[in-house]
Order: C-alpha cells, then sequence, then structure tokens
C-alpha cells in the first residue's frame, strides 16, 4: 500500500505544486477528487478483516517523503484548504512532521503475507543512544507485540473458530514470553513460556532442562534456539522497546491438530552494560529472526494439557549476536568486529523476510556457523 499521497510512486513535481496553489486561489474548474487518507485506512482495514487467512494481499511499507520546509499556506478560503488536503495530502503530512526531515518515518504496514522483496534503505546515520533504531527498517516497525501480525481466525481442523482465535493469542503470547519478557532478555528463567508448553512432549521437555542449567550449553542445548537472553554483566537494553515484525499463519497439522507457524525478526538495541548510558555511547542492534512452528492437538488423538501446545520445529536466524561458541546468550559485538570467522563471500541481509529460514541463510548459527550482514 502506497504511503499517504504517494500517486503510483511518484511525487508531484515542484511546478505542477506552485500551478496548483495560483489556480487554487482563482478555482480551478474540474479539479480532481481523491480519496482522504481516513478513507483509505478504512477501506484498508475492511479488506484485511474480510479476508482469508491465507493469500492475503502483501502491503508494501509505506514510503517516508521528504519534508518541505519553506512551504505553508495562508489566506485560503476554506474549499481551497479542503482541496489541498484531497489533491495533495502527502504535501500536508509533511508539513505537520510526517515525512524524514528530522521526523518519525512513516509506519510500515502490517506484515500479512511474505514480502516479496526486502524493504530499501532508511536514510539517516547509525544507532544512537537517543535513536537506537535510525538508519535501519526498523525504524518504521512496531513496538513489541505490535508488530505480530495475527490473522482471522476460521474453523480449522478439530478446533471451531473462537478455539482457533485463541491458540492464534496463545501462540502469539508465546513469541513474546521468549522474546520480549523484559526478564526473560536479562538471564532469567523463561516461566511465562515454559508454561504455554506441553509437558508431556518429553524431548522439549528434557531441551529444556539441559539448555537452562548448563553452563556450557552446545548447539543442540542452546537456549537462544527459543529463547533471547544477555548477560545482565554485558549488554544491557537502549530504552525499554524491542522493534517486531512478522506474522502468524495456521493450517491443520497432523492428526487434525490446528499448527500455526510463527515467523517473526526482533531488533533489540544494545549498549554495553559497563557504559554510562551517555549520548555518545556505542549502541549494536543485535537482529534476530525467528520461525516457531506450534501444534495445538486434540486431546482426544494427543496426550496433552489444556491451554499449552507442542513444538514441532523452531529455527533461528542471528546478527550481531555472536559468532563464537555457544554461550547461552547474545554476545554482542561492541567495541570490534565479531570475534568469529565471518566468510566475505557469504553475505545476507538480516532484514530481508523473503523467504523462509535454510541452512545457507543464517548470519550466525549455535555452532558459530557466521556470515557477513549487508546492514544491521
Amino acid at each position: 500500500m502506497n504511503g499517504v499521497g504517494d500517486r503510483g510512486g511518484e511525487s508531484v513535481p515542484d511546478e505542477e505544486w506552485e500551478r496548483f496553489l495560483r489556480e487554487s486561489e482563482a478555482g480551478a474548474p474540474g479539479a480532481p477528487v481523491e480519496p482522504s487518507a481516513r478513507a483509505r485506512e478504512a477501506e484498508r482495514r475492511l479488506r484485511e478483516r474480510s479476508g482469508p487467512p491465507e493469500g492475503w494481499r502483501t502491503y508494501a511499507p509505506a514510503r517516508p517523503r521528504r519534508r518541505r520546509t519553506g512551504w505553508y499556506v495562508t489566506g485560503f478560503a476554506a474549499s481551497a484548504a479542503v482541496l489541498v488536503l484531497a489533491l495533495f495530502p502527502h504535501r500536508v503530512v509533511d508539513w505537520f512532521g510526517g515525512g524524514d526531515g528530522g521526523a518519525s518515518p512513516a509506519a510500515a504496514a502490517p506484515e500479512t503475507a511474505r514480502p516479496e522483496e526486502a524493504p530499501g534503505a532508511e536514510p539517516g546515520p547509525g544507532a544512537t543512544i537517543a535513536e537506537p533504531f535510525r538508519g535501519s527498517p526498523a525504524a518504521r516497525w512496531a513496538d513489541g507485540a505490535a508488530g505480530i501480525s495475527v490473522p482471522a481466525a476460521r474453523a480449522t481442523g478439530w478446533m471451531d473458530a473462537a478455539q482457533v482465535e485463541r491458540a492464534l493469542i496463545r501462540s502469539r503470547d508465546f513469541m513474546v514470553a521468549s522474546g520480549l519478557d523484559p526478564r526473560v532478555l536479562r538471564g532469567e528463567r523463561p516461566t511465562e513460556a515454559i508454561a504455554l508448553l506441553n509437558p508431556e512432549q518429553k524431548d522439549v521437555q528434557e531441551y529444556l532442562r539441559a539448555s537452562l542449567s548448563s553452563a556450557t550449553p552446545t548447539a543442540e542445548t542452546d537456549p537462544l534456539l527459543l529463547f533471547s537472553r544477555f548477560r545482565p554483566d554485558h549488554a544491557r537494553l537502549v530504552g525499554d522497546t524491542v522493534r517486531t515484525r512478522g506474522r502468524l499463519t495456521y493450517r491443520e497439522g497432523r492428526r487434525g491438530a490446528v499448527e500455526v507457524t510463527a515467523d517473526v525478526t526482533f531488533v533489540y538495541p544494545v549498549t554495553p552494560a559497563s557504559g554510562d548510558g551517555g549520548s555518545d555511547a556505542e549502541v549494536v542492534r543485535t537482529i534476530v529472526r525467528r520461525e516457531v512452528v506450534m501444534s495445538w492437538d486434540d486431546p482426544s488423538k494427543v496426550v496433552t494439557r489444556p491451554g499449552t501446545m507442542s513444538l514441532v520445529s523452531y529455527a533461528l536466524d542471528l546478527t550481531n549476536g555472536g559468532c563464537s561458541a555457544p554461550t547461552g546468550y547474545f554476545v554482542p559485538p561492541f567495541g570490534t568486529a565479531d570475534e568469529g570467522a565471518a566468510d566475505p563471500s557469504h553475505q545476507v541481509d538480516p532484514y530481508d523476510r523473503t523467504g523462509p529460514i535454510g541452512p545457507g541463510d543464517t548470519t550466525a548459527s549455535a555452532d558459530g556457523d557466521c556470515a557477513t550482514a549487508t546492514r544491521s
């Protein structure tokens, strides 16, 4: 979906704008009327609510517009002002801080299907304590759980629509509890996330016991495979906001189960724990993409506990989180380049969500296999 006033991806030339302003004072006849931003937004929301959960249209992120300075309207009649808003809404948005000239960039539309291309470059230099997401696509992403899109529910497998809706909400709750809970990020036990896992799934319970109790985790028992954690004496979050982008999808799984897939990218801005947190402190963005497949099983066919789900699979793509042997914590590379031996011939974009996580797509894996990130 184009940004407000984006007419097919092209901005209105300055000469045309000046001509319009002159004609508006005299009353230009036959001026076309474009739907208002509010009308377009209402239409978009209606489409999102009414469409099926799979195969939704992909809404491309709204692009920030360059802010015009030195333009203002005065002396126009009310009708002319209304016409200005109808014909050139992006100009009005820019006047009131909607452009990229020092104001927050336009928010990206929710992700409702796999994007067809990676997000474009963002203006501005790198991250700072005051603006930890500046210069990255995350500058336009939503905060926390708001960035995880949940589709409309319909009866699937053994569940009716209301039950599917509860399963979707609990699936998002798991992603929040495992990747956004401040206590978990500080290295504490992920109690709320564990409470959503089927206690009868023995292999997962064994993984939890091994991963959360060992001081020397292996690639198979690394808690980072499911939970986001920073060592408190090494790194701390900048502010209290983590940016996210992703979505849930679902289908009927084995034995009539409702199988929910979460595909979410988390962007954690962190600074050295030993620093004073001043305005010139170093900020590194640790970028984590997770794909978690969860099965909400029919209790008449699978041994489970009410309100819990079984894990089918989980995968991790990590940037700026460490390339050495597993430690059980993300290790942002403060001060120097990451210590792992990154492969300069293998470059990946950590913000590219156009394909699934695969063996060759990760920037860092639990066993130290690293690639070079094209941006952070």
